[in-house]
């Protein structure tokens, strides 16, 4: 990361792990649900096709499709999400569950750091769109 990235927040700190997740959460969710409705369909598909792909499975395929394409900076905030310490779902896959915060963070900090021409590239790659 380098000093401009960090300009933007408090401190000039990037925010945490968890809270990139968290932005980045929302962002690969819209993503999704956006490139849905551009293919068409009757919503409760949709919405049954949008879980399946913002579940923990889903982007823990997702970050199996993108692990290749990261640079070291990309990689370095993929390795401390997945590192964060957190609690799973009951529903989901411990190591899934890591791989999907890891999207996620990476997401949010392609997002905050105002990379949108990258974070396009990686949520297209995500979503098998290469």
């Amino acid at each position: 990361m380098t000093q401009d990235d960090n300009a933007a927040f408090p401190h000039g700190q990037i925010p945490g792990s968890l809270e990139l997740a968290f932005v980045g959460d929302s962002v690969y969710d819209l993503f999704v649900r956006s490139q849905l409705v551009r293919r068409g369909g009757k919503v409760n598909e949709l919405n049954r096709l949008a879980v399946r792909k913002v579940s923990a499975h889903g982007q823990s395929e997702s970050l199996t499709r993108v692990k290749q394409l990261l640079t070291e900076e990309e990689k370095a905030v993929v390795r401390r999400a997945h590192n964060a310490k957190q609690t799973p779902t009951k529903h989901a896959d411990a190591h899934e569950y890591k791989d999907a915060t890891a999207l996620e963070a990476l997401i949010g900090y392609l997002y905050l750091t105002d990379r949108r021409e990258r974070l396009e590239e990686i949520l297209a790659a995500a979503a098998g769109e290469e």
